[in-house]
């Protein structure tokens, strides 16, 4: 395992400084923490399939030092690390949730020290959500079988002493969650049903915890973010050939049922919802030029329109091959973007100002994803 410590300090610092040829240059720039509340980040890095290197990294802005792995050097003892393919990781109270999709597993560290305090054992499992004292787990159920795809399980968590409570079958495949109004929404890809992909959110009331409807929606559905106004919005990734990508917002009507009240076709792997800012990044194949087209944009969530700005036209940007997660600081609007490279060796974490411009970037574990910021 890599056991890169960056002090990022005057006296002793290995930080690199954005450059338009993406050089190896250093700076003595110390790091400064992005807001006087945010302590430090957490960054998930999934690692490569079957290699068992999924790491969480962390820097430390009030110490300035980055740690790689750092899940590892706090709890030594756990045999296998943290394991294969993590694909999920959130913030609860003290509580550090990481999804673990390829071990099966979800583990839950203490926030300030990333030792763990329990182990989940949940099959396939894909992303995690909260709502007062209980954790919701999205799982695929049964492994990749074309001739027997299963229908998703939402399982129902107690987050004080992490026992299984309850759970309930969706459609197939549960990707993302969110809850409006004592009513979890789940969105559901279908992904193994491929090239029939589902297009469906599936709704489970929380008192009861029944699935009381699928909402029909577009194909391969994936992301999926609360606004401040109760709006849902949704990604769905297309069928890869006739059908693209779009962003869909979803409102309540009359009768309070959840509806699609616009529609973008545009490509949005991961967004980041900030006051009323919705920053996101796409990636997707042109097969034209047989490369990622790459995008980035603001969508204003209360008119639903595009944001015009520059922030993007920052020649840095067209550092990062392919971003990978986004993160959004809720005061300065300062962010964060990992880039995945090339998928099976370190990828970079950028840092940049509100304005665009890049305050520095360094190398992490393998395929960072999702960040969470850490506040004392």
């Amino acid at each position: 395992m890599k056991k890169t410590l960056l002090l990022l300090s005057m006296m002793a610092t290995m930080l690199t400084a954005c450059s338009d040829d993406d050089s190896d240059n250093q700076t003595n720039d110390p790091v400064i923490s992005p807001a006087t509340e945010i302590k430090g980040l957490y960054i998930m890095c999934e690692g490569n399939w079957g290699s068992n290197n999924a790491a969480v990294d962390f820097i430390d802005f009030s110490s300035s030092q980055y740690t790689q792995n750092i899940f590892e050097k706090s709890n030594p003892d756990i045999v296998m690390g943290l394991g294969d393919t993590s694909s999920d990781m959130q913030a609860y109270g003290n509580q550090l949730w990481v999804v673990v999709n390829g071990s099966n597993k979800v583990e839950v560290l203490d926030i300030e020290t990333c030792k763990r305090i329990a182990k989940i054992d949940v099959t396939n499992c894909r992303y995690v959500t909260f709502n007062d004292d209980y954790a919701y787990i999205s799982s695929y159920v049964g492994p990749l079988a074309a001739d027997n795809v299963q229908l998703g399980t939402v399982f129902k968590i107690d987050t004080r002493n992490f026992n299984k409570v309850d759970s309930v079958v969706v459609s197939y495949q549960p990707e993302e969650m969110a809850i409006i109004d004592n009513m979890l929404y789940v969105a559901c890809s279908g992904g193994y049903r491929y090239p029939t992909y589902d297009r469906v959110i599936s709704a489970i009331d929380l008192t009861s915890f029944k699935k009381v409807s699928d909402i029909d929606t577009e194909v391969n559905l994936h992301r999926m973010r609360k606004d401040s106004n109760n709006q849902l919005w949704v990604t769905s990734r297309g069928n890869y050939a006739d059908k693209g990508p779009s962003l869909i917002c979803m409102n309540k009507d009359a009768s309070g049922n959840l509806i699609v009240s616009n529609k973008k076709d545009i490509a949005v792997s991961d967004m980041c919802i900030v006051g009323d800012s919705l920053y996101y990044f796409g990636v997707e194949w042109d097969n034209a030029t047989m490369s990622n087209k790459v995008s980035y944009g603001i969508i204003n969530t209360k008119t639903q329109e595009q944001v015009p700005t520059t922030i993007f036209n920052n020649e840095s940007f067209k550092q990062i091959e392919v971003p990978y997660g986004i993160i959004v600081t809720p005061d300065k609007r300062e962010l964060f973007i990992t880039d995945a490279k090339n998928y099976v060796s370190s990828g970079k974490l950028f840092h940049f100002s509100a304005d665009g411009s890049c305050k520095w970037d360094m190398w992490t574990s393998d395929i960072p994803s999702k960040m969470v910021f850490y506040s004392k």
